[in-house]
């Protein structure tokens, strides 16, 4: 199978039951991390494929989620994942439009990024200066941001209702972006934003420009430094979450969070990594009593707003968490 316009080339050793096992010989910078049984069957001379294009990115659970979703609809697509970061993001992109793939998924580092390389942008995904799909019509490359939408529907699956309330939300890169904008947008009252004072603070700042402008949402970014405010703003706040990459590879040892007195036992506490399942951020949650959930709710739900970008149909959500389930992700 040829999968990009490097020439990368993909080892296939055949399993029993018509079920293959793909790994990736590296060619330059693009490799294909992608690992998953997939139904040989589907795969004809007509299957379509949509990417995944982050760094780290062999920790990731989307490619496997999303070739079951296509096989329960009956859509000949699968997804594959690429280690692409900003560096080879340019030529990744352009191999969309080169090799008539449907589109692909986009995570760190190139959120913010693969934007100024593609056709069109949809309005939410101007907003927030962020995307994390990409459409490909006919050659016509479409960024859209489904981050925000999956975080939100994520906490409503779970009954948990933040509007009219105040949060607190740490980071300030695409992900985190796309939480704080969208939940401006769906009537959260107040958000604090922290952020290490690095190349994203700025964003994080033209983020509270866009909400106070833009929405009835009160926002107000700091230092992730000022530990004094981060104790005061956690304080209250109903909700916690940690929109940053500390906790996912290389840095699963590491938090920003200094101790577990800044939490209270009726705190919310959300993280947007999901392997581990448990980070140390999650352990200190639990630790304390809190009720704390992890990225695998928000990885579902975009999940389910790309499928539908790029097939038209809704992917069976009852369908997926049970399957996740019972495969060990969930």
């Amino acid at each position: 199978i040829c999968l990009t316009s490097r020439g990368s080339a993909v080892r296939i050793r055949q399993r029993p039951l018509n079920i293959i096992i793909c790994r990736s010989l590296t060619v330059k910078s693009v490799r294909l991390s992608y690992y998953n049984m997939v139904d040989m069957s589907m795969l004809n001379g007509y299957t379509e494929l949509v990417g995944l294009m982050a760094s780290p990115i062999r920790h990731s659970h989307s490619p496997a989620m999303q070739n079951e979703a296509f096989r329960r609809a009956g859509i000949n697509c699968v997804q594959l994942a690429f280690e692409v970061d900003n560096s080879c993001l340019k030529e990744a992109v352009h191999a969309i439009r080169a090799l008539g793939m449907r589109g692909s998924n986009v995570s760190m580092p190139n959120k913010t990024v693969v934007g100024k390389y593609l056709d069109k942008l949809s309005p939410a995904a101007q907003l927030i200066g962020s995307v994390n799909t990409i459409v490909n019509d006919h050659g016509v490359l479409t960024g859209y941001c489904t981050d925000g939408i999956g975080f939100m529907a994520s906490l409503k699956d779970e009954g948990i209702d933040i509007t009219g309330k105040k949060i607190t939300v740490v980071g300030a890169g695409g992900a985190a972006t796309a939480i704080q904008i969208q939940a401006a947008l769906d009537g959260v009252a107040e958000i604090s934003i922290f952020n290490v004072k690095d190349q994203f603070y700025e964003a994080g700042e033209e983020t509270v420009r866009k909400i106070n402008k833009f929405t009835d949402c009160k926002a107000s970014i700091y230092d992730l430094a000022d530990h004094a405010a981060l104790r005061r703003e956690i304080a209250d706040s109903c909700l916690l979450s940690n929109a940053t990459g500390l906790g996912m590879k290389p840095y699963e040892d590491i938090t920003w969070l200094p101790d577990t007195t800044f939490l209270r036992p009726d705190l919310i506490v959300t993280d947007t990594v999901y392997a581990p399942s448990m980070t140390k951020f999650l352990g200190m949650a639990r630790e304390v009593g809190c009720r704390y959930m992890n990225g695998h709710g928000m990885m579902l739900f975009q999940g389910a707003a790309a499928f539908q970008l790029w097939t038209g149909k809704q992917m069976d959500v009852d369908h997926m968490k049970q399957w996740l389930r019972e495969v060990g992700i969930f």
